[in-house]
């Protein structure tokens, strides 16, 4: 049996969580509504205020996805209660973002800035201190959403091994590589 699939999810008040029976699951709370289609074999049942993921068989298939969809109908129910959130480093001399409405750009090193149109379902901001790298802060209530758009901001500039320069999550520890030797 799946550890993870295993868990019961509890539903906080004010959150209200519903399976079609086409088998799509939409939960609303105070910070949006999400929905999700799960595969027809997976079974949902909602009892006082909590959650079970139930799958009918032993098979490969049926237990993959039994943590899979547990997984994801609780970030659903994290995600319109409390929201999540990401924080991006700008790392190197003159690398710059700023934020306007849906759109990020940015100044990452290369001739010309690079602006990226955001999904209506993050909200950016960035701030720029001094003495501080450039920070760019996504928050979203769709948690696979979020991380797919902070992937695609860190893919125009990957930290590199050798000075860190590039953009990297805040979390993110780069492992560093020590230059050439000096000639002899």
């Amino acid at each position: 049996m799946s550890r993870i699939g295993k868990k019961v999810i509890t539903v906080p008040s004010g959150v209200t969580v519903t399976v079609s029976p086409s088998n799509e699951v939409t939960v609303k709370g105070p910070k949006g509504e999400l929905k999700q289609a799960i595969d027809r074999d997976i079974k949902i049942e909602i009892a006082n205020n909590e959650l079970t993921i139930v799958r009918p068989t032993d098979q490969i298939r049926h237990r993959a996805l039994h943590g899979l969809y547990r997984a994801i109908v609780a970030n659903m129910v994290t995600g319109v209660t409390e929201g999540f959130k990401r924080e991006l480093e700008l790392v190197g001399v003159g690398y710059r973002a700023a934020v306007t409405g849906q759109q990020i750009d940015m100044a990452l090193g290369f001739s010309h800035n690079i602006i990226m149109e955001l999904p209506k379902e993050v909200k950016a901001t960035s701030t720029a201190e001094k003495g501080q790298n450039p920070k760019i802060f996504l928050e979203s209530i769709d948690k696979q959403l979020l991380g797919q758009v902070a992937a695609k901001i860190r893919s125009l500039r990957k930290p590199e091994p050798y000075k860190g320069k590039g953009v990297r999550y805040s979390d993110e520890i780069v492992r560093r590589k020590a230059g050439k030797a000096a000639g002899k």
